[in-house]
């Protein structure tokens, strides 16, 4: 990368999406410009409208090119949902330098072997993550170019997705204007930014509770062991209180992120507030704690089927805790409640940046921490200064080719 490289995230929630620009100069990632829209087109996480969801990818983006008066032509997307699958895989080849020295091309012929494996006609490749390297059977390798060496191996996660599900994301964003750097796991991003060295390798449960859906990634041994999505977040913690107050999902929403309270010992009875209710031109009065007998009993069904799911896993023994993050966990007394109901030590992981401090830009902060650390080698920046032009429809398609042929060189 040069000394001021600009990159994009992409955060396509069910709720909002969000678009993150970071300047990095001289390796230190600087947030310059940030824009958001509501999300349409999503449900529980997935793409049902191409249509609305490319209209609310050009609303986010228009909003952070305003707010910095910089053109977005390329961006890095994430992505996530149920259809996300890992499996391991190992990959074999002879150093081909005549001096047996390892270098660039041999590391890439290592993990285009890695990469062979037997998918369903409906999944593809979205992702390689190599766990570790073996030189003539010394393990533990981290990085191997430079060394010498007869026989080079790895063992790496691949990570897979359906082929409609990845096709209709990356068409939403072609649609919307925009060239696609890369496509990055959700997980990975948010563990990038959320977890520490020792957490990912000691054991832990990194939970991003949005709005439609629960992602739930398990670090283990330094790397990504396991992921999972359940179908429940923020919407039905507003919808519940659109039942219990009688009131419209926009005021629900609205009452729920201006006096919500996650546990009922925790709310006061003296905070009122008066809702519309449907149906009436009459307002009534309620107090926080009785928004809090709403709220409380679905959070606590959150973190229970989040504990279940970790147990279904096969990993409930072997993690040390959980880290929280993304939007929902903003309400106060999460991270109490969060305490009782999974009976472990739990933190809510911010991003530390001016502008974003929020656990709902978790996962675009992280994707932008993860292109600085592991996309080494671009030749073309995420942004554009003012007056460039947005790409072209064949611009746009040779940069999706061009990503997922050098997929594999970026990941190391």
């Amino acid at each position: 990368m040069s000394n001021n490289d600009l990159i994009v995230s992409l955060d396509i929630g069910t709720s909002k999406i969000r678009v993150i620009i970071g300047e990095i100069s001289n390796g230190a990632i600087n947030i310059i410009g940030v824009g958001s829209a509501d999300s349409e087109g999503i449900r529980k996480g997935a793409i049902v409208d191409i249509d609305q969801t490319v209209q609310s990818i050009r609303n986010a983006v228009d909003h952070a090119e305003r707010m910095v008066g910089i053109g977005i032509s390329e961006v890095y997307v994430g992505i996530a949902g149920n259809h996300i699958a890992l499996q391991s895989n190992h990959g074999v080849v002879a150093v081909s330098n005549e001096d047996r020295e390892i270098g660039e091309e041999d590391i890439e012929r290592v993990l285009q072997a890695s990469k062979v494996v037997a998918l369903p006609p409906e999944r593809e490749i979205i992702g390689l993550v190599p766990k570790q390297f073996l030189v003539d059977g010394l393990a533990d390798i981290q990085d191997p170019r430079g060394m010498i060496g007869v026989r080079l191996e790895v063992e790496c996660t691949i990570i897979t997705g359906t082929k409609a599900a990845v096709h209709n994301l990356m068409r939403c964003v072609e649609k919307a204007g925009l060239r696609i750097s890369g496509i990055i796991l959700m997980s990975l991003a948010s563990g990038m930014m959320a977890l520490t060295k020792d957490e990912k390798q000691m054991g832990t449960v990194l939970a991003d509770i949005g709005a439609g859906a629960t992602t739930l990634a398990v670090f283990e041994g330094g790397s990504l062991a396991a992921v999972s999505t359940l179908p429940i977040g923020g919407d039905y913690v507003t919808s519940d209180i659109c039942y219990g107050l009688k009131t419209q999902t926009e005021y629900a929403e609205k009452i729920k992120l201006k006096y919500g309270c996650a546990r009922i010992e925790d709310a006061a009875d003296d905070l009122r507030f008066k809702v519309m209710r449907v149906g009436s031109n009459m307002e009534k009065e309620f107090s926080q704690l009785d928004l809090a007998n709403i709220i409380e009993p679905r959070m606590q069904e959150i973190f229970q089927m989040i504990r279940q799911e970790v147990k279904r896993l096969g990993y409930h023994d072997k993690i040390n805790g959980y880290v929280l993050t993304g939007g929902t966990v903003s309400l106060p007394s999460v991270l109490p409640l969060a305490h009782t109901e999974l009976e472990s030590n739990v933190r809510i992981a911010v991003p530390d940046y001016i502008g974003v401090k929020d656990p709902s830009f978790s996962s675009g902060v992280g994707m932008i921490q993860y292109v600085t650390k592991y996309v080494r080698a671009r030749g073309t920046t995420a942004a554009k200064r003012p007056g460039k032009t947005k790409a072209s429809g064949n611009e746009e398609k040779t940069g999706v080719m061009a990503w997922f042929k050098n997929m594999f060189k970026e990941f190391i």
